[in-house]
């Protein structure tokens, strides 16, 4: 099974752990496990945003051997009374936050209901213990910075994703969104790729200056040993062995933009006219919700009974949420225009909007958060002119309808999370 930060920094705090914690703190179980949803994907966040600035990789790197050669995984519970020995490793939040630390002990402080102290307590466990589960992969994978930048532009939806809802962790980090740091960390990624692809250049190049007017099978030869040394010295960049079920992002492959998360893939890609009642046509792609919602409108979908209807969803396919929130991105806009005007041209159906999320992350604060966005959706179609006696509400499920584990790969469990539609009579 492939390597997975969020959910091995997650499992980290067990039962016991949380309950001794609480003990030595003086805070409620509750209340730390609260803080605790709060706290990793902060700390976790702290290493993608440390991650891609200048030298961050390299220091990450540092630190997470530190914390992993200390033992402390085997003794978490440890952090809690301090001592001598140990304040390197205590230190090791300030090391991701700067002076952003007391901001971000507050934030979690506020929204878990516990003491400030008691938050700095947690953040100087979760830190480490996320460095020591990263150093401990490192090291038996022979990671370097490239390998690493790679891991976590991999891994950055999914990280970002399981920020609490309500949680403004971007304003205790100094960021507008959290969506720049997936950017940043996205950039670093680049400036690998791009010096590999000027290595492929470079070689290619004199590669043809030697060959000259010589015949093309000698060239076709120097181009393909060109080639071949260039791949090499990609793989060299992004670290050492893999893991044989890991893969390794290349630009060919596409992927949704930094600051969103994807509610659910685009069937096809070729554009295509949808014919509505009336003249009208909309800009869609062949397949996606607008084409099938017609088809479906077009057909005797009235005769199938109101059980039948409930049990039949077009997912959205083009529909994207800032990360970790409930507001629409503005390139969402055209296909929520879309579903106003279908819902206009035809008066008799009405439209249930629901909302889902994979089995990743804490289960109630899941269902509040495909709550807020089916909320989100049915005002945005209300406000591109979709007739309000028509929308039946929405409805967030949470993660109740996922099919796919909360172990699986984040593209594995990118189909989970989705908003969808209902038609009814």
């Amino acid at each position: 099974m492939s390597f997975n930060l969020l959910d091995s920094v997650k499992g980290l705090f067990t039962s016991d752990l949380i309950n001794k914690a609480a003990s030595s703190l003086g805070e409620s179980e509750g209340g730390m496990q609260k803080a605790i949803s709060a706290a990793v994907p902060s700390v976790l966040t702290g290493l993608l945003n440390k991650a891609g600035g200048s030298g961050g990789a390299d220091s990450i790197l540092n630190l997470a051997k530190e914390a992993s050669n200390s033992s402390i995984l085997g003794n978490l519970s440890g952090l809690l009374g301090g001592g001598s020995g140990l304040s390197s490793i205590l230190n090791m939040a300030g090391g991701l936050f700067g002076d952003k630390i007391g901001g971000i002990a507050s934030l979690i402080s506020n929204f878990a209901g516990i003491k400030q102290s008691s938050a700095s307590s947690l953040l100087s466990m979760a830190a480490p213990a996320a460095l020591a589960a990263l150093g401990k992969f490192a090291g038996s994978s022979n990671l370097n910075a490239g390998g690493l930048l790679s891991l976590f532009n991999s891994q950055k939806d999914s990280i970002l994703s399981s920020v609490p809802s309500g949680f403004n962790l971007a304003s205790a980090m100094g960021v507008n969104n959290l969506s720049d740091i997936g950017g940043k960390l996205s950039s670093a990624v680049s400036g690998i790729s791009s010096g590999a692809q000027k290595s492929l250049h470079s070689v290619s190049s004199a590669a043809t200056e030697q060959v000259g007017n010589n015949s093309k099978w000698i060239r076709n030869i120097l181009l393909t040993v060109a080639a071949i040394a260039a791949v090499v010295l990609l793989l060299r960049q992004c670290g050492g062995k893999k893991d044989d079920h890991e893969t390794t992002t290349t630009t060919t492959e596409v992927k949704p933009t930094p600051d969103t998360t994807t509610i659910a893939p685009t069937p096809v890609t070729e554009s295509f006219k949808v014919s509505l009642p009336g003249g009208i046509s909309l800009d869609a792609l062949k397949g996606g919700i607008e084409d099938r919602l017609v088809t479906f409108l077009n057909g005797d979908w009235i005769k199938l009974g109101a059980d039948s209807l409930k049990k039949t969803w077009f997912d959205f396919d083009n529909l994207n949420f800032e990360t970790g929130s409930a507001k629409i991105t503005a390139e969402s806009q055209a296909q929520i225009n879309n579903i106003a005007a279908i819902l206009k041209a035809y008066p008799a159906a009405k439209f249930k909007v629901g909302g889902y999320t994979d089995k990743t992350g804490d289960a109630k604060l899941n269902k509040k958060l495909s709550q807020d966005r089916a909320n989100a959706v049915v005002a945005a179609i209300k406000a591109a002119g979709g007739n309000a006696t028509q929308l039946l509400g929405a409805e967030g499920y949470g993660s109740e309808f996922a099919t796919v584990p909360a172990t699986a790969s984040d593209e594995e469990r990118r189909k989970d999370r989705r908003i969808a539609v209902s038609v009814r009579g």
